[in-house]
């Protein structure tokens, strides 16, 4: 639940008289019992609904599998030195706006929202998405530029395998995509421009070969898909965790009753 919710519950025993309260109330207390077992499916259900669509990873995986290639295969890694030939006979201007452009998806999916256009969650669960999405992108790109040590075009280190500035770019941009395909497909689409732009200049910026790029490409569509996927499953943890706060903090009361010459025990608790 949303919102922090507050119930009395109060069972009376009373000598002779209160019977028939008893009883209503017994009928209640089934009632609340019944609900919370409701509560308890539904969460079930919708974790056991959302399952991965292993068509999604078509395309990320042909990403990932060409750039793995690229470190191997002798005529995908001189497509990749060619592409820095042709690249470098042009010697294009080098600018940096790629450090900037790969996030730009993700930065005006929160502008529109605040602008009135929202998309298919609210804040605080698209915000578990994205947060998901980068830290999985990370998780990929980081530790394999450690293991592949594949050196850079410029020779200027060792991390050039995969390109993490694209996986972040693309990861940013499929975040678009998801939260506005349903209701606006154009719109959803806006976001892949400023990815392709950043795995460009990556290569423009003699940081990365075609492989790298092409490689944190399908990292960064992966990561994203993966995010949706575990988002129910983060939630559900999440709102165990409020679920158990606020049952901590939940009181008993067992008081005396006397009313209408009767005598009874009163039994209070709030949660």
């Amino acid at each position: 639940m949303k919102k922090k919710s507050q119930k009395m519950l109060i069972y009376f025993i009373v000598l002779i008289s209160a019977l028939s309260t008893i009883k209503a109330q017994n009928n209640n207390d089934t009632l609340v019992v019944q609900e919370r077992k409701q509560d308890s499916i539904t969460a079930a259900t919708t974790i056991q609904k959302n399952k991965l669509n292993y068509k999604s990873l078509i395309v990320p995986a042909a990403f990932i599998g060409y750039g793995v290639a690229g470190l191997t295969v002798r005529g995908v890694k001189e497509l990749n030195r060619d592409t820095k030939i042709e690249i470098d006979e042009h010697r294009p201007t080098r600018i940096k706006f790629d450090d900037y452009t790969q996030y730009a998806p993700g930065i005006i999916v929160y502008g529109l929202n605040l602008a009135g256009v929202k998309g298919k969650h609210n804040l605080r669960d698209r915000t578990i998405i994205y947060a998901s999405s980068q830290l999985i992108a990370a998780a990929f790109t980081l530790p394999l530029k450690y293991m592949v040590k594949e050196e850079r075009p410029d020779r200027s280190n060792t991390m050039s395998f995969p390109s993490g500035h694209a996986a972040t770019a693309f990861s940013n941009a499929q975040f678009m995509f998801r939260e506005y395909k349903d209701t606006n497909f154009l719109l959803s689409l806006s976001g892949y421009p400023f990815a392709v732009f950043t795995g460009v200049y990556r290569m423009l910026n003699d940081k990365h070969w075609l492989g790298d790029v092409v490689a944190g490409t399908g990292f960064g569509i992966l990561s994203t898909e993966l995010a949706y996927w575990l988002y129910p499953r983060i939630d559900h943890l999440l709102r165990g965790k409020n679920k158990t706060k606020n049952t901590s903090l939940s009181s008993t009361m067992v008081m005396p009753f006397y009313q209408n010459n009767a005598v009874g025990m009163g039994f209070i608790k709030t949660f």
